[in-house]
This record gives structure tokens, C-alpha cells and sequence, in this order.
């Protein structure tokens, strides 16, 4: 699985690639029709939310899937966008068992 990171209007930090790289390549391990991921980090500066966005897109055959967190830091919105992936890749699972 091919995984590329981007951060919008931040510094990169290394640790965090290590982090998301791990998760998903976990994910990958479970469901290994993942063909690869882009994942875009960002901070919106908004009283009002919490501010630390989460974005990913995975390419696996047919459409590809999307999900995104705003949380009070980036590991748990790595989490949660992650959680809703996975989500997203049982149900996709279910339906390539019916073919």
C-alpha cells in the first residue's frame, strides 16, 4: 500500500507519520485490497471547534472512500478517521461477498 502524507499550512512532524503510517498499515494488513492512501493533516483556527483536521481517501477497487475528524489533537483524530474507514471497508467487504 502506497501511503502519502501531506500537512497544510504546518511544519511535518515525524512522529506523526510513524503513527499514521502504523495504523494504516495495519488496516492494510486486515484488508489487502487497499491499494493506498492519502492523508492530508490541517489546523483551522476557529473558536469554535477544535481544530486539528484529519482527512484520508483510500484507493481500493471500485470508488474510492473518504473520511475526515476535527478533534482536540491529531492522534485522536487519526483514530476516529480511521474508525470510520474501517466502517466503511466492512460494508464495502460485505458486498464483494455477494458477487
Amino acid at each position: 500500500m502506497t501511503i502519502n502524507i501531506q500537512y497544510v499550512h504546518m511544519a511535518t512532524s515525524e512522529a506523526m507519520n510513524e503513527y499514521v503510517t502504523k495504523k494504516l498499515n495495519k488496516l492494510g494488513k486486515k484488508y489487502d485490497w487497499i491499494i493506498g492512501a492519502e492523508v492530508n493533516f490541517g489546523v483551522e483556527h476557529n473558536d469554535k471547534e477544535k481544530g486539528k483536521i484529519c482527512k484520508m481517501e483510500l484507493s481500493l477497487p471500485g470508488p474510492r472512500i473518504f473520511a475526515a475528524s476535527n478533534e482536540d489533537n491529531y492522534e485522536d483524530a487519526v483514530k476516529h478517521t480511521i474508525s470510520d474507514l474501517e466502517k466503511q471497508l466492512k460494508k464495502r467487504k460485505e458486498t464483494f461477498k455477494t458477487h
